[in-house]
């Protein structure tokens, strides 16, 4: 089969204005993402009880808090203007989302057509598309389903077109995303303030997250308060200030190394208090093979619970997509340790590996709530499978189907 002739074909009929602007949402998102991405130094377990040979904070260099400020503001003005992006129409938001996903298209959809596009179905296109499913990161346990699947449909139809399998396929992708497919909503009758715990790995973006959930809850109408749990990394406190400072949201924090359990215990209480509505509560990133580290969540959790015996509300685990198969072991060890109770997925844009989420849906069943497909403050979206998998096969849906 000349498989290269068929990708070389579909692949040059893309729109040419698409992939640049997916070029330049990734050089954006590296330029500005500085911050999340810098050596942490990994917290202790207990102020009494010494942890095993880390790094000092010596070695952990944090950048400087008028760059971090120049950062993050150079992101505000990107976003500086929320009445214009409420009133965007929804073919361009559209192509946002197309845009923020085309690695992760061309290593899904345009691959996948390449296989399907004027074949016959037999044993050899089962077999091509196993091994793309394999290379754009669904994972082994999940490409086999999706494969057998589609083989015993292929059967108990009696197809011969290929492109009639082609659509099963996308449907198939489609259901194992649709029962995940939650947003984050916040009960009406929600007594005291919705505590959001955020959790996850150094670098995955769990900082900025929680900036730009904090201007969409405010958005909304609700008051907001965030609490800067980790207390390891001087650029996280400097970082969520700033985030705090520019969209007028109150900031709880403590000096670098501070107990991070004592920081979001008195951010409860606050909050609490004031009759805040919603608090974000920053961790430090750790590694989930580290036990020490992990009940260091464990203690945080204990302590809220001293204050409110449902916190917290959500556990929130933030996972870059472009770690591929490795978000698998973090979201297994992370849910062992806390019970995650909702996952975003970001830098979806930067990454051809975007294919793991369905593995992610398939194996743990945990509601994704938002993905990240570039650095704007709307571009941290609502995950909705319809959209998702349309945007990956570059079929953009009717009103009816995202309804």
């Amino acid at each position: 089969m000349a498989k290269g002739s068929f990708f070389s074909l579909f692949r040059k009929n893309k729109n040419d204005d698409a992939k640049s602007s997916a070029d330049t949402a990734v050089q954006e998102q590296e330029s500005q993402a500085q911050p999340e991405q810098q050596p942490e130094q990994q917290p202790e377990l207990e102020a009494e009880q010494p942890l095993p040979e880390e790094p000092s904070m010596a070695e952990v260099v944090a950048p400087d808090a008028a760059e971090i400020c120049a950062q993050v503001t150079a992101e505000s003005r990107a976003d500086a203007a929320p009445q214009v992006e409420e009133t965007q129409s929804k073919p361009s938001l559209w192509k946002r989302l197309t845009a923020g996903l085309r690695k992760t298209s061309s290593a899904i959809g345009d691959g996948l057509w390449g296989i399907f596009k004027d074949k016959k179905i037999d044993d050899e296109l089962f077999e091509d598309l196993e091994t793309q499913l394999l290379t754009a990161d669904i994972g082994v346990p999940t490409t086999l389903k999706i494969v057998e699947q589609l083989t015993e449909q292929a059967s108990r139809k009696q197809l011969q077109d290929a492109s009639a399998l082609y659509e099963l396929l996308q449907q198939n992708m489609t259901d194992i995303l649709t029962p995940v497919a939650q947003p984050l909503t916040i009960p009406a009758e929600q007594k005291g303030p919705f505590v959001i715990l955020m959790v996850g790995v150094n670098g995955v973006g769990k900082t900025t997250t929680i900036g730009k959930l904090a201007q969409q809850f405010k958005r909304e109408g609700k008051s907001v308060m965030l609490a800067a749990g980790d207390t390891f990394r001087a650029a996280a406190v400097e970082q969520l200030q700033v985030w705090g400072q520019r969209n007028d949201i109150p900031v709880v924090a403590q000096h670098t190394g501070a107990d991070s359990a004592s920081v979001i215990f008195d951010a409860v209480e606050a909050a609490k208090a004031r009759g805040i509505d919603v608090l974000i509560a920053d961790t430090a990133g750790r590694l989930q093979n580290k036990a020490h580290l992990m009940d260091e969540l464990k203690k945080v959790v204990r302590v809220m619970r001293k204050l409110d015996d449902t916190a917290p509300h959500e556990v929130m685990l933030t996972l870059d997509a472009g770690t591929g198969q490795n978000a698998i072991s973090q979201a297994k060890l992370f849910t062992e340790a806390v019970g995650v109770s909702g996952i975003t997925l970001t830098k979806l844009d930067g990454t051809a590996k975007g294919g793991v989420i369905f593995a992610i849906a398939d194996q743990f069943n945990i509601p994704i709530r938002y993905i990240g497909v570039g650095e704007g403050i709307d571009d941290l979206r609502p995950f909705v499978a319809k959209e998702f998998v349309g945007a990956l096969f570059q079929r953009e849906l009717s009103e009816t189907e995202t309804s």
